[in-house]
């Protein structure tokens, strides 16, 4: 029998202030429920990985979204990647392949959907010493005064873009790297 392929999905606004919470071993439970594989999750923010039959992220999305749903009464955006969409990611990350920066000011924000140019082009601004760049449904975000301080927040692009977006920091990314690569 064929290997099951590898995901990770990453939710969005769960554990937040005390809003819409979910507890890991209840979410890998919802997962578990839905047939999905090998299910483990990572930090309290929605981080899992998990095999499961192959599929597109979209049809993923939507049957983990619908199943949380189900399970809690919360609305919760999914995105889902594969493992090897990760791992491009993680690969073409411009900060470091070409400047070599320091990672623990590294982000990327994950876009629902491709945006179109007349969309990109609304991201102006005076951003101080924070920097991003697009690559198909990434941005790659530079903040050397940390996350917290940037106003290039997940709900700055999806505001300016009208696209789901839900955004993880470098050590996350690489973490549910490793995890998903022990899933082989």
């Amino acid at each position: 029998m064929p290997e099951l392929p590898t995901f990770i999905s990453i939710l969005r606004g769960i554990n937040v202030s005390g809003s819409k919470l979910i507890n890991m071993e209840a979410l890998r439970g919802i997962y578990e429920g839905m047939g999905l594989k090998k299910v483990r999750t990572y930090i309290q923010s929605g981080n899992v990985v998990f095999q499961g039959a192959r599929s597109s992220a979209s049809s993923l999305e939507n049957r983990i979204s619908g199943a949380i749903h189900e399970a809690t009464g919360f609305e919760v955006p999914v995105l889902v990647k594969s493992l090897e969409e990760l791992e491009f990611t993680l690969e073409h990350n411009p900060f470091l392949k070409e400047r070599k920066l320091d990672p623990s000011f590294l982000h990327v924000t994950f876009l629902k959907k491709l945006p179109e140019s007349a969309q990109k082009e609304k991201i102006s601004g005076d951003f101080g010493t924070d920097e991003f760049f697009f690559l198909g449904k990434d941005i790659y975000l530079f903040c050397p005064n940390g996350y917290g301080s940037t106003k290039l927040t997940n709900n700055y692009f999806e505001n300016k873009l009208k696209i789901q977006a839900t955004t993880r920091n470098w050590r996350t990314l690489a973490e549910l790297k490793r995890m998903a690569g022990e899933l082989d």
